[in-house]
């Protein structure tokens, strides 16, 4: 398994215990209060990461400044996301608005580049 692959499946796999934990939690609780955050972490965290993951190892994608740009973007936006977005949202610390907001939307941003990326990668793909 290529580096690429490995990392993106272990940070996949990362994101699916937190969002299934959280979804535990949400449940037992009875509150939904997580509820976008939770669906984030699924969704960006498990999901996309899990399925780029699958891509460098059935593509065999040789590991070039695009490739590492597009992992690192991926790990960093899908971090930066969620973890801004709950801080925002819920507000469990006293940090300023302006910090967590940064945070929220810097993370989108290097998802967005991510993604970006990875359709630039996608069209060097060979059959």
């Amino acid at each position: 398994m290529n580096t690429h692959s490995k990392t993106l499946l272990r940070f996949a796999a990362l994101f699916g215990l937190i969002g299934a934990m959280m979804g535990g939690h949400m449940a037992g609780a009875g509150s939904y209060a997580f509820r976008p955050i939770h669906a984030h972490i699924l969704v960006v965290g498990w999901l996309t990461l899990f399925g780029w993951a699958v891509f460098y190892k059935v593509f065999r994608m040789s590991e070039n400044f695009m490739t590492r740009l597009q992992v690192r973007t991926a790990i960093v936006g899908s971090v930066g996301l969620t973890a801004g977005m709950w801080l925002y949202m819920v507000k469990p610390f006293p940090l300023p608005e302006a910090f967590t907001l940064i945070l929220y939307i810097g993370g989108g941003v290097a998802l967005l580049v991510s993604f970006l990326v990875f359709f630039l990668i996608t069209l060097s793909v060979r059959d």
